[in-house]
């Protein structure tokens, strides 16, 4: 006997079936899988992540190999990286290297001390101090870096040169010199930042134990040794934060110096920074492949030394 046929009356012969879309509630299953919420949670990082930060940094790469102007890209090799080797850009390798390396002597050590006193209940008028001290980061950075500018101008009557006269000492022209050039842009990070890292400290001690503290005392621990032995070790991971975000702010730091200067060209490029040759090259001069050859160093640069500094504060060792 023969097997019936059946045929969906409603697809003509000859064409094949149309596909059925699916339904709310398919859809709503999918993304309540437990196998494929993860991917659905994740997705929105995953696609800025790509958006953001992978497509603009592929594209500095193959920029930084190209002689980039407007509508004609040619590539040309390792010619920008070839042509780094100037003593200009050594310079504002230089004078990136010391600026990082004296906020991180000043905007380390200063915010944990001034985090320990006000932290202490002990300390009088503690919350109008960490306000007070916080404002700074609430500033403008255009609107800091000229005031600045006019406190340690040349003039006899800009502030620093009024202090001196005080002692009786002659006006100097503070951002001529590259000594007390690089003075005034420490000291403006340290008015800046100084706040922010007190922060970070602050919200670390809060997380210390008082019985480790109160255990160290009934053994007989004066309080420089509690802050020793008990405070400095909890706070590393704290330290370890505030080491790499001043690293990274300290390499990529531009405006302060733009600023202070009213514009990227300081006195025999004192003020010149890694940025600020970024700057000076892919805009003012127009040479977009050399300045994203810039760019790369730099970034390279700072993972380098943010990895060599994690390595040394053993991020990278397996836990017992």
């Amino acid at each position: 006997m023969a097997t019936p046929v059946h045929t969906n009356a409603n697809v003509p012969t000859g064409q094949p079936p149309q596909t059925q879309r699916p339904t709310r509630s398919q859809w709503s299953r999918f993304i309540h899988s437990s196998r494929t919420a993860p991917y659905v949670f994740v997705l929105p990082f995953l696609l800025s992540f790509a958006l953001f930060f992978a497509y603009p940094v592929i594209s500095t790469v193959i920029m930084s190999f190209q002689e980039v102007l407007p509508g004609i890209t040619t590539y040309v090799g390792l010619e920008n990286y070839r042509d780094l080797m100037n003593p200009t850009f050594g310079k504002a390798i230089l004078n990136s290297v010391l600026y990082t390396l004296l906020t991180l002597v000043v905007l380390i050590p200063l915010p944990l001390v001034l985090a320990v006193l006000l932290n202490s209940p002990k300390m009088p008028g503690r919350g109008l101090f960490r306000s007070v001290m916080f404002i700074p980061a609430l500033t403008s950075v255009v609107v800091a870096g000229t005031i600045f500018r006019l406190m340690f101008g040349e003039l006899d009557g800009s502030l620093m040169n009024s202090l001196l006269g005080v002692f009786g000492v002659e006006p100097h022209k503070w951002l001529m010199n590259a000594n007390t050039g690089f003075l005034a842009l420490i000291v403006l990070a340290l008015w800046r930042w100084l706040g922010v890292n007190m922060l970070y400290y602050m919200s670390g001690l809060q997380n210390i134990p008082p019985e480790l503290y109160e255990a160290a005392q009934i053994d007989g621990a004066s309080r420089f040794a509690s802050f020793w032995r008990i405070t400095i070790p909890m706070l590393k991971p704290v330290t370890i934060y505030v080491f790499t975000i001043s690293i990274y702010a300290g390499l990529s730091m531009f405006t302060e110096s733009y600023m202070l200067w009213n514009g990227n060209n300081s006195p025999n490029d004192i003020g010149l920074t890694i940025v600020g040759y970024l700057y000076r090259q892919g805009l003012e001069q127009n040479s977009m492949g050399f300045g994203a050859a810039v760019g790369i160093v730099l970034l390279v640069f700072t993972l380098v030394l943010n990895l060599i500094q994690l390595k040394f504060f053993g991020m990278f060792r397996k836990e017992d």
